[in-house]
C-alpha cells in the first residue's frame, strides 16, 4: 500500500527539472534533470527512470508544476482563468498515471493583462502561492510580486487571489542581443570576466532608464554599441549596461501601469533578484527577497490533493 506522507513533487521547466522525495513535512532526497526542452527520451520515460528506486518508499502522488503541462510537455493541464487561487488550482489538477503511481500536473493561468492583451504563465503560479504562504501578510490587501527570468512576470495578487500579470521576456531579449547582434562585438572580450565592470554597467544602465524614461529603450539600447566605440566602455561594462536598460526598463514600465512600485516581493534566484531590487530603488520603490525553490516547495504543499503544512529541506 502507499504511504500517504510520501509524495514527490517536480519542479518541470523548459530548461530544468527538480523533483524532491517528501515524507511529511521533510524533504528525503533531490534529483534534478532535464528541462522538458532538452529531452531525449518521452516526459513519462524520463520522469520514471529518475525515480526509478523513489518508487520503493511507495509515494502516493507525483505532483508536477512548469512546463511539463504545456502542450510540448507530458500532457496539457488547460489554463485556468484569472482571478484564481490555490483551490481554484487545486481543482483543475491534472491526473495521470505513470506504471501505477497516481501523477498529477499543476495547471498554468491566463489572464487579460494591463495591456489589454492575452498572457500566461506555467510554473510561477506555483511560486506565487508559495510565497503566499511563506509570507501570509501578501495575503491582505493588494500586492506586486515579480518573478524574475527569461520571461520576467509581474503579478498583481489581491486578498490572496492571482488577479492579473504581466509578461516581459527580459532574459531572452538579453540573450538574444549578447549572442546574436552587432552591440557585444565592438570591443574586445578575451580576458576574465570583471563583476566590478559588469555591476558598474547595470548600474549606469539602470540611471540612464530613469534619465530618459523606459519610451527610449529602443533607442538607449544602441549605447550599448556606441558607448564602446566612442567612450572606451569595456566588453564586460556594455553587457552590465544591455542589462540595466533591459532591467530598468522593465521595472519603469511596471511602475507606470501598476501605479506606485511600493514594496515588491521578488520571488526567484537570489543573482537576478538582486538586479531587480537594484532597479526598483532606483525608482524610488522597496522590495524583499523569497527564495525561488522555497517558494515551489511551499505552493507545490498548499496544491497537494491532501496539503501538509510546512516543508522541511535536507541540505
Amino acid at each position: 500500500m502507499n504511504d500517504p506522507s510520501v509524495t514527490i513533487f517536480g519542479d518541470w521547466g523548459t530548461s530544468r527539472l527538480r523533483l524532491y522525495l517528501r515524507q511529511g513535512k521533510s524533504v528525503l532526497d533531490r534529483r534534478d534533470g532535464p528541462g522538458i526542452g532538452a529531452l531525449t527520451a518521452s516526459p513519462r520515460e524520463t520522469f520514471l527512470s529518475l525515480v526509478g528506486d523513489w518508487r520503493e518508499a511507495k509515494p502516493s502522488l507525483a505532483l508536477l508544476c512548469g512546463m511539463v503541462g504545456s502542450r510540448n510537455g507530458w500532457a496539457e493541464a488547460a489554463y485556468a482563468p484569472c482571478p484564481a487561487g490555490a483551490a481554484d488550482l487545486r481543482a483543475r489538477l491534472l491526473h495521470l498515471d505513470a506504471d501505477g503511481l497516481p501523477v498529477a500536473i499543476v495547471p498554468g493561468l491566463s489572464c487579460v493583462n494591463a495591456l489589454g492583451g492575452p498572457d500566461v504563465m506555467r510554473g510561477e503560479e506555483t511560486q506565487i502561492l508559495g510565497a503566499l504562504e511563506l509570507d501570509p501578510a501578501l495575503k491582505r490587501g493588494r500586492r506586486l510580486l515579480a518573478l524574475p527570468g527569461t520571461h520576467t512576470k509581474w503579478v498583481v495578487v489581491e486578498d490572496g487571489a492571482i488577479t492579473s500579470f504581466l509578461t516581459a521576456p527580459v532574459g531572452e531579449i538579453f540573450a538574444l542581443l549578447r549572442q546574436h547582434s552587432i552591440l557585444a562585438k565592438a570591443a574586445p572580450g578575451d580576458g576574465p570576466e570583471s563583476p566590478e565592470a559588469v555591476a558598474a554597467g547595470f548600474a549606469r544602465g539602470v540611471a540612464r532608464i530613469v534619465e530618459q524614461g523606459p519610451a527610449r529603450l529602443p533607442h538607449l539600447i544602441f549605447e550599448t554599441r556606441s558607448r564602446q566605440l566612442l567612450d572606451g566602455l569595456s566588453k564586460d561594462e556594455a553587457m552590465g549596461f544591455l542589462s540595466g536598460l533591459l532591467i530598468g526598463g522593465d521595472t519603469a514600465s511596471t511602475a507606470s501601469w501598476f501605479g506606485d512600485l511600493g514594496s515588491v516581493s521578488l520571488i526567484g534566484a537570489p543573482a537576478l533578484s538582486a538586479l531587480y531590487a537594484q532597479a526598483i530603488a532606483a525608482l524610488d520603490g522597496s522590495s524583499t527577497a523569497v527564495d525561488g525553490d522555497a517558494a515551489v516547495l511551499a505552493g507545490l504543499t498548499t496544491l497537494s490533493p491532501s496539503p501538509t503544512s510546512g516543508v522541511h529541506v535536507l541540505a
